[in-house]
């Protein structure tokens, strides 16, 4: 009986086996040569799923953020309460763990790496998220009356890209707990 292979499966193990190769290597070391090694595969099997490097580059790419997102919406469903509720979907953005902290190092390469190429900018989805929370929290009636909310969700997208790229840089200092209390003074600073 032949074997059934999970196709969606393996093309996630090949990603993941980039991810590892980027983390050691970094991109210039992200060959398809280097990652099918990684994933234990041949040449031949690697180019089965993706036709070209870029092909792979992108999908382990929009791996990172369909994981994230997906986690992200786990809370978002959760029934706890909007600030807190707000405070974990942030966390998700950030890397507070050795999964996450793969996810955001990996992510930052691949940024610099296709810093430039225009249908790739923009869609790490952040920004389109924390225009939803601040929607939320004025659905809510839980933003201050005097906000700007457009310069809010720049203030809370900055927040995170310094929070995120400080976390990776200085984990000791920058703690899961720290990144909680910062995101915590700046929802109460911004809600009622």
């Amino acid at each position: 009986m032949p074997k059934i292979v999970d196709h969606e499966k393996r093309k996630e193990i090949i990603a993941e086996a980039a991810w590892r190769v980027i983390l050691k290597q970094g991109m210039k070391g992200a060959t398809v040569r280097n990652i099918a090694k990684e994933a234990g595969l041949s040449l031949g099997a690697l180019r089965y799923y993706f036709s070209s490097h870029e092909d792979l580059l992108i999908y382990a790419m929009e791996l990172v953020k369909e994981r994230v997102k997906k986690r992200v919406l786990n809370i978002a469903l959760s029934n706890l309460p909007p600030k807190e509720k707000i405070i974990q979907m942030l966390l998700e953005l950030l890397p507070t763990n050795d999964i996450k902290k793969i996810e955001m190092e990996v992510w930052l390469e691949f940024i610099l790496y296709f810093k430039g190429q225009k249908s790739l900018q923009n869609q790490d989805g952040i920004f389109e998220g924390i225009t939803r929370l601040m929607a939320f929290l004025e659905a809510e009636n839980m933003l201050k009356e005097e906000l700007d909310k457009d310069v809010e969700i720049e203030r809370l997208y900055a927040l995170i890209d310094g929070l995120a790229i400080h976390a990776i840089i200085d984990p000791e200092r920058l703690t899961e707990k720290k990144i909680k209390h910062v995101l915590m003074c700046h929802l109460e600073e911004i809600c009622k």
